[in-house]
């Protein structure tokens, strides 16, 4: 019996038991690690969904996007606006009053997982309509395109005051998003995605990214396929766009500026443009040292000098880390490799396993 026999006997058993463990492990880190760091597990696990999805189009199907972040945008203000409670809708709305149906009702904490879905399933609506027109477009052309999507989205977020209170943002909105929920859209996010990947529309997806002329002539609808992997990713941007503002309790349009499709576009890039699990691992990766490399930008100290601090001095850091690693490793760091639960099999069973 081969390594790969076994694996697919036991599939859904190590699927279990690898989600077991991962709710373990959020038990054990709301109980034993401060607020701290468990606020910077949040962050990585909502970049991982925000990144997982991302990496569909620009990775897996070979479509330079650049507007995730106009995705998030709108996800993010459909939850805060579902889930900010009335009473806080009319203090933050003084300038103009709240549209309706909008300022006649709130969700309870229980039908949080709604407004998810419900921020998600706008985004993918929109993505499905921006994609319609863009998705005929290739290359430069369907970044500029989907750059300037986002750029009208934030325009639109700064000007539509009865809707989003301009740029103010919205204020006080309910902190419902824990680990509980970020780990849990991680997982479900990297399962949805992954096993998509390895099914025969994946393998479309791969077609059209390697060479559209070909998969066009292998029978793979090129536009049907972008699109339902576009809308895809719109959705889970979405999700990760509501998990985030209900993170930090505001939103506003300087939120969800191009700076987060740059954040995105680093970590599927440094992880490998095509693989989940390095947009997984990179996605953690950029949490924490974002949260490091804020000793950058931190005013210093040696004997009698002051060295003031630089606003925006991570991002330089990330950027020459980016420049570096396409001088001299392309690929990113896993290309498009997967960790698949085989490797853990011959990892266990050692080499000869494998052969």
């Amino acid at each position: 019996m081969t390594v790969g026999e076994i694996s697919a006997r036991c599939r859904l058993f190590l699927t279990v038991l690898l989600f077991g463990l991962l709710m373990l492990g959020v038990v054990l880190a709301e109980r034993y690690l401060n607020a701290y760091l468990v606020r910077i597990l949040n962050t990585a696990c909502i970049y991982v969904v925000a990144a997982v999805a991302y990496n569909l189009v620009n990775g897996v199907t070979g479509q330079f996007s650049l507007g995730p972040n106009a995705f998030m945008a709108i996800g993010g203000y459909t939850v805060a606006l579902l889930m900010l409670p009335l009473a806080q809708k009319k203090e933050v709305y003084f300038l103009q009053p709240l549209i309706w149906p909008l300022n006649a009702f709130s969700f309870p904490p229980s039908l949080f997982i709604v407004a998810l879905f419900l921020g998600g399933l706008l985004a993918a609506l929109f993505a499905l309509l921006i994609g319609i027109p863009t998705l005929r477009l290739r290359g430069d052309y369907l970044a500029i395109a989907t750059f300037g999507f986002g750029e009208i989205v934030i325009v639109l977020a700064n000007n539509l005051i009865p809707i989003t209170n301009g740029a103010l943002g919205i204020k006080g909105i309910p902190e419902y998003t824990n680990l509980w929920w970020t780990a849990n859209w991680a997982f479900w996010t990297v399962f949805v995605v992954k096993n998509l990947v390895n099914s025969s529309f994946g393998r479309a997806l791969k077609a059209i990214r390697e060479n559209e002329i070909a998969a066009e002539a292998m029978g793979v609808n090129l536009f049907r396929h972008k699109l339902l992997a576009f809308v895809l990713s719109g959705f889970f941007a979405g999700v990760a766009g509501g998990l985030f503002v209900t993170l930090i309790s505001t939103v506003s349009p300087t939120l969800f500026t191009f700076s987060m499709t740059f954040n995105l576009l680093i970590i599927i890039v440094l992880g490998g443009l095509g693989s989940i699990t390095g947009s997984t691992v990179t996605a953690i990766l950029f949490a924490f040292l974002q949260e490091l490399l804020r000793e950058v930008e931190a005013p210093h100290t040696i004997g009698s000098w002051t060295f003031p601090g630089i606003p925006g001095m991570r991002m330089v850091v990330f950027s020459v880390i980016l420049v570096v690693l396409m001088i001299f490793y392309r690929r990113g760091l896993f290309g498009r490799r997967e960790l698949s639960f085989e490797d853990v099999l011959y990892l266990l069973l050692g080499r000869k396993a494998r052969a």
